[in-house]
């Protein structure tokens, strides 16, 4: 990925995750009664939202940007359609903690980072 689309991917997935946490926080107390769903969707739009300002700060790191997209994507998405439909989406259990790995890999992507050479 380029800096560029870095930057605006990790724009856009902060924006969309303060949406995505307004919408838990107000749209599924209607529908979702399971205090723990309400929790973990909370925990994807946390997840989300903080490494979006990571993929910000990553912007120059391709590697670093790459798996911090990826995570977003995997971990937070997953959570997303689990708490919706988790019959629906039961695949996507295992998805959830790949996703993790991949955050886990855009800090150690970051930590040995050598001047945006990642």
């Amino acid at each position: 990925m380029t800096s560029l689309l870095i930057w605006k991917a990790g724009a856009l997935f902060g924006a969309s995750a303060i949406a995505l946490g307004a919408f838990g926080a107000h749209g599924l107390k209607n529908r979702i009664t399971d205090p723990r769903k309400l929790a973990n969707w909370g925990t994807a739009a946390q997840y989300q939202l903080i490494h979006s300002v990571a993929m910000l700060a990553a912007s120059n790191y391709p590697v670093a940007g790459s798996l911090f997209a990826t995570g977003i994507t995997m971990f937070s998405g997953s959570l997303y359609l689990l708490v919706l439909d988790s019959e629906r989406f039961r695949y996507l259990g295992p998805v959830t903690p790949l996703g993790g790995l991949c955050l886990i890999g855009g800090w150690l992507a970051l930590a040995f980072a050598k001047r945006g050479r990642l």
